[in-house]
């Protein structure tokens, strides 16, 4: 689940959604500092322990906000992650983005320091190109840590990890890919494309994206309309064969982190992994989703 969104909801919605996460049988949860301000962490830690859960028995991911830092806030700051997250440990610690006051190799010792020290227990990066991730993948090597994931943007409508080169340098690296905005803020469910008027009800600058111009959405109607052929055969949404499709057609190599703003998203998002797509199904998928690449 994306922390980004959980200090805005009532703490009764956030463990609704937590609960029905872990009940379908997700134990991995993804935050990061600059989410609240320490606050998605918090919200996230109190949530887990008020359901019974212990350390060990989920997995816990944070990141280190790089803007107008260097690497020695990465030590500098842990301290604050720790405490946010206690008693869960941290057992994904990631850099958020590639731009800071310092190099790649600078940030990669400030983790390596972090994994020998016992604060974390992997290291992973976000939003890195393909350059960028073999450079971090270079630098841990130094020090005998792995680079685990990269987390990317990465959907139906947005395929740009695949031309770009970061799919093909993960794969050859054995670095997992972790996708967020799997459902493209949600256009990928069709809503958008059935009343056009919902645009209107989205925050922020996203609304006036292109996609959600008419002419966007007459692009991807084609595979949205696909997508609901194949979900009616499975008896399943739209958006559950998107996920489907997108942690499955590369093999182990991707995994995504839905979002879910009240519990029967979490609910959803759990359903998409509860059946198999054919490999004509996936083909077809491929085939309406390559003008995105």
């Amino acid at each position: 689940m994306v922390g980004g969104f959980w200090e805005a909801l009532p703490s009764g919605t956030v463990q609704d959604i937590v609960d029905a996460s872990l009940r379908g049988g997700i134990n991995w949860f993804d935050t990061a500092e600059v989410y609240g301000q320490g606050r998605s962490e918090q919200v996230l830690s109190a949530t887990l322990t008020r359901l019974g859960k212990k350390p060990g028995d989920v997995v816990i991911a944070t990141k280190w906000w790089p803007t107008l830092r260097g690497a020695a806030s990465i030590g500098k700051t842990i301290g604050s992650r720790m405490s946010a997250l206690n008693p869960f440990g941290i057992d994904l610690h990631q850099i958020h983005h590639a731009w800071a006051f310092s190099s790649i190799q600078a940030q990669a010792d400030a983790m390596a320091d972090l994994v020998q020290a016992g604060k974390i227990r992997t290291v992973g990066v976000s939003n890195f190109s393909a350059s960028q991730m073999r450079a971090a993948h270079a630098a841990l090597a130094k020090r005998g840590v792995p680079l685990v994931s990269n987390q990317m943007l990465y959907n139906l409508l947005d395929r740009r990890i695949e031309s770009n080169g970061v799919l093909a340098a993960a794969q050859e690296l054995g670095i997992t890919l972790i996708a967020y905005s799997p459902l493209a803020q949600g256009l990928l469910s069709g809503k958008f494309h059935d009343d056009p008027a919902l645009i209107k009800t989205r925050v922020g600058p996203r609304r006036f994206m292109p996609k959600y111009w008419p002419s966007g959405l007459a692009r991807s109607r084609p595979l949205i309309d696909e997508l609901r052929k194949v979900a009616a055969a499975h008896g399943v949404t739209a958006s559950q064969v998107a996920l489907n499709w997108l942690v499955h057609f590369h093999g182990e190599t991707v995994v995504a982190i839905p979002g879910a703003t009240k519990r029967t998203h979490a609910e959803e998002n759990v359903g998409a992994v509860g059946f198999t797509l054919s490999q004509e199904e996936l083909r077809r998928i491929d085939e309406l989703s390559r003008p995105f690449l």
